[in-house]
């Protein structure tokens, strides 16, 4: 996870495009989907045994795996390696930062609608301080793992599967933005889902489940709850990890973090273990950031989340779209103003409107962390759809929010209240749109 807040990312030149290996899958593509089905429990030592790879791959060229530097590209070719062997079809793309080679790796499993793509990643890089084992090798190793389970399952997703691990995240998400910037528009209206993975086996583990997606932050939290084990809401790595990129054309987004430099407190380790007042990872982009700064428990569980999230969100036959009703009006918003309404007439519907009503928002602002955005009923309920974060630098509110407006009349004026509740930044409501 890099450190990059509210301040501008630093020009960093990203130039050459192209694939710089590719691998035919060795199996042939499948028929039908699966079933949904139940993930596997990835086994612990398979998930330990990677970030044992990662460590000696690290310990054997100068102590770290950081962009530009020898160990990252030996990482990237040790996960291609596995893949290739499995079935899948790699891809490395190729970037420029900092004046030096940066490298995606991307892997597609075969079959799946191509139209559906549901992708979970990892940033591969560590800083040139440290190993990275936590930061990131706990990631990496379990999306690698899940991958890797995907293959041994022979898994016939309804979604097509892609999973990737990104260069230069510690640089400012240089990878993944690259890799977004570079997928034509036609290629991102596929992805139905980035589901992101940085750090995961944090030593003073927390449990903090990303907030972005409501389909996704659901299937996250229905895994924890069948095992009793609370969560939070993930607010350190806002905006500071590799779905930033996706989250800001519009992608659906989700996630896990076990915590980083933030201190655990009282409650928190009332709920979870570990230590008060001691960091989740106190060796966060530190030299001993190795194997031994690992939560075993944390890894475990978490590994298996991201297998449950794959499994649960892939398999799913996706429910076609009902009606929808839309308003493209542009609305201005005061900069630390006032509330603005652009309003959505329903008519002809009979009863109340849906437990899993659809709210398709896009807000144009410099920053989003300053906007509050709510859904209201025509009788003037107020849902709120997103608070204001301090924390949260991305620009722009482009996203899909699910209502449970059972207890409301369908047809009426529905209304987007938007408030920009901080000064400096300004922006403009492009539309909405109501899908029951």
């Amino acid at each position: 996870m890099n450190l990059f807040r509210r301040a501008a990312v630093g020009a960093a030149a990203v130039a050459i495009g192209g694939l710089l290996a590719t691998t035919a899958p060795a199996i042939a593509a499948p028929a039908a989907p699966s079933p949904a089905l139940a993930a596997p429990d990835l086994p612990l030592a398979n998930v330990k045994a990677h970030l044992t790879q990662f460590q000696s791959i690290a310990s054997a060229n100068g102590g770290n795996r950081a962009h530009g530097r020898p160990g990252y590209k030996a990482s990237l070719d040790y996960v291609k390696g596995k893949l290739d062997a499995a079935g899948f079809t790699t891809t490395v793309q190729q970037f420029t930062s900092g004046g030096a080679t940066g490298y995606n790796l991307v892997a597609d499993w075969p079959g799946g609608d191509p139209n559906k793509v549901l992708m979970a990643g990892a940033h591969l890089d560590s800083v040139s301080s440290g190993p990275g084992v936590n930061d990131n090798g706990s990631g990496s190793a379990g999306v690698l793992e899940t991958a890797l389970a995907v293959s041994r399952a022979q898994l016939k997703p309804a979604k097509h599967l892609r999973f990737a691990w990104w260069g230069a995240e510690e640089l400012g998400m240089v990878g993944s933005r690259y890799y977004v910037n570079n997928l034509p528009t036609t290629e991102r209206s596929k992805v139905s889902g980035y589901l992101n993975f940085d750090m995961i086996g944090s030593p003073n583990a927390g449990y903090f489940v990303y907030d972005d997606d409501p389909a996704i932050e659901k299937t996250f939290k229905d895994y924890y709850a069948a095992l009793s084990v609370p969560t939070e809401i993930e607010t350190e790595g806002d905006g500071r990890s590799d779905h930033a990129p996706f989250k800001n054309v519009g992608i659906p987004v989700g996630g896990l973090f076990s915590g980083a430099e933030r201190a655990k407190s009282s409650a928190q380790a009332q709920k979870w273990g570990g230590t008060a007042g001691q960091a989740f990872d106190r060796c966060y982009h530190s030299s001993c950031d190795t194997t031994t700064n690992i939560n075993d428990t944390a890894l475990d569980r978490n590994s298996d989340a991201i297998a449950h999230a794959v499994w649960t969100l892939g398999t799913d036959t996706p429910v076609p779209p009902g009606d929808a009703y839309e308003n493209t009006t542009d609305v201005a918003i005061p900069d630390n103003g006032a509330a603005v309404t652009s309003t959505v007439n329903v008519a002809g519907r009979t009863g109340n409107a849906p437990a899993a009503l659809k709210v398709d928002v896009d807000i144009r602002h410099t920053w989003r962390g300053d906007v509050v955005v709510d859904l209201l009923a025509p009788d003037g309920t107020a849902y709120r759809l997103k608070n204001s974060s301090s924390n949260d630098s991305a620009d722009n509110v482009i996203a899909t929010y699910t209502v449970d407006a059972s207890a409301e009349t369908a047809n009426g004026a529905w209304k987007l209240r938007v408030q920009d509740v901080a000064a400096q930044d300004t922006g403009y409501l492009n539309g909405w749109k109501l899908t029951f």
